[in-house]
């Protein structure tokens, strides 16, 4: 960091390497909070076993988090633009740490649901601001550097995923919970002096620009008031729900399937279907995104959306049908979470492409609430399980995946080109009406 004659603090300047070592170590951080989310299944039936709240009751702190994480981005992203990223993401560090400390000692779900909206707070200062940073440092390959960015997100859990699981079966959750929130916590804190934003804002290439992407830089208060933002949203929360409600719920779904502890042997190797399923999901999650993100640099944003939901709704079929074989169990899921989770890649991606780069971290923050949005449907997912079976939220979420795939190709496509096409032509006649009256 470079500081100017009054004392503010200027960002990074512009070197190729520099903004791969940036996105390496955002990479890591989102690895760091990842556990938060896709860990918390774990948990979910040991401290149900140890306080027996009821599963719903306890879900609803993953919601909870899940909530706070989301609507708090654009608020922490406000921080970011302000301050830079450094202190946002230290803050970040210090809240999860903070969070599963709280978890290792609640005793009661008021303490779980305290400690659910500072890890939201935590995880989102964290994920906004790297989603951010990674724009602003990539505006040439958007979808890949948010999608290796989120896939710290996605894939972070799938190296801690064993040892919790071993943790909570030998020392106990509240142990899980305590030793690895520390260690979570300090490494986000110890990176966060390291990482900066760029110094002047970076062109896109020419050869990327077969891509709809604006010139214009828009401001969150003008993308709010845009309809081809509230579409995005809308579609960000039918396909979101879904996942969402699989994460949280995978390790409940596996033992009313009666499939949890069924030894599952695929290439070689052995575990219990449940673990394979959640090393597998973060693996496959984790590797989609940049995968996804990288496509949709070259077919574009809204084709790879079409191929993505589609085959989510496909899996999401299969489970309903052949969930409660194991093999198909871990197989599904697999393919299941690395289609879905490239919706944090390109979303990211298609909100630079479309609002800029200058006030990204924001406008991708306002969007990312939609995920909030979605969490909301997560303990209604355990109440229609409880009463029509856990095939009932399938469909439903196979529908909203079907749906979503369909208006990504023939709403989200059209309108997207139509708004970026129309804001352009109306600058330039802004531009050439000004320039007119200056000449008379």
């Amino acid at each position: 960091m470079i500081s100017s004659t009054d004392g503010a603090v200027t960002a990074a300047p512009l070197r190729t390497g520099f903004r791969w070592l940036q996105l390496a170590m955002g990479i890591v951080c989102m690895a760091m909070i990842a556990n938060l989310q896709y860990g918390w299944t774990l948990f979910v039936d040991p401290i149900d076993h140890e306080h027996h709240w009821g599963r719903a009751a306890i879900q609803l702190a993953f919601t909870i988090f899940v909530v706070t994480e989301t609507w708090l981005v654009p608020i922490e992203a406000w921080f970011v633009d302000k301050y830079g990223p450094r202190i946002v993401i230290m803050f970040g560090g210090v809240m999860i740490a903070l969070s599963w400390i709280l978890n290792s000692y609640a005793d009661s779900l008021a303490l779980l649901y305290t400690a659910a909206v500072i890890g939201g707070m935590g995880a989102g200062a964290v994920y906004g601001t790297c989603v951010g940073n990674a724009l602003k440092w990539f505006p040439d390959r958007r979808g890949l550097a948010a999608g290796a960015t989120a896939a710290g997100f996605g894939a972070g859990a799938a190296l801690t995923i064993v040892p919790i699981a071993t943790m909570i079966a030998t020392s106990g959750y509240q142990h899980a919970f305590l030793t690895f929130g520390i260690g979570q916590g300090v490494i986000v804190f110890i990176l966060a002096f390291f990482i900066q934003p760029p110094r002047l804002s970076i062109p896109p290439k020419k050869k990327q620009l077969n891509l709809p992407q604006t010139k214009i830089d828009f401001t969150p208060p003008q993308v709010l008031r845009a309809p081809i933002f509230w579409v995005m949203y809308l579609v960000f929360v039918m396909v979101a729900s879904g996942g969402l409600m699989t994460a949280a719920q995978i390790a409940p779904i596996a033992h009313d399937f009666k499939i949890a502890d069924t030894p599952v042997t695929l290439a070689g190797f052995q575990m219990a279907a449940l673990t394979f399923a959640i090393s597998l999901d973060r693996i496959f999650d984790g590797f989609g995104r940049p995968f996804f993100g990288f496509v949709s640099d070259n077919i574009g944003r809204e084709n790879t959306m079409f191929i993505a939901f589609g085959t989510a709704a496909l899996m999401l079929l299969t489970l309903s049908a052949y969930g409660h074989i194991p093999v198909v169990f871990v197989l599904a899921t697999a393919v299941y979470f690395g289609v879905f989770g490239e919706i944090y890649s390109l979303f990211p991606a298609t909100c630079g492409d479309t609002f800029g780069s200058k006030f990204a971290t924001t406008n991708n923050g306002m969007l990312y609430t939609a995920k909030g949005t979605a969490s909301l449907l997560v303990p209604l997912a355990s109440v229609i399980s409880a009463t029509y079976g856990w095939k009932a939220v399938f469909v439903v979420a196979v529908a909203l995946n079907a749906t979503a795939a369909l208006m990504a190709l023939f709403v989200i496509k059209p309108m997207r080109r139509s708004f970026i096409l129309g804001k352009e032509a109306e600058s330039a006649n802004a531009a050439t009406g000004a320039a007119k009256t200056e000449t008379a």
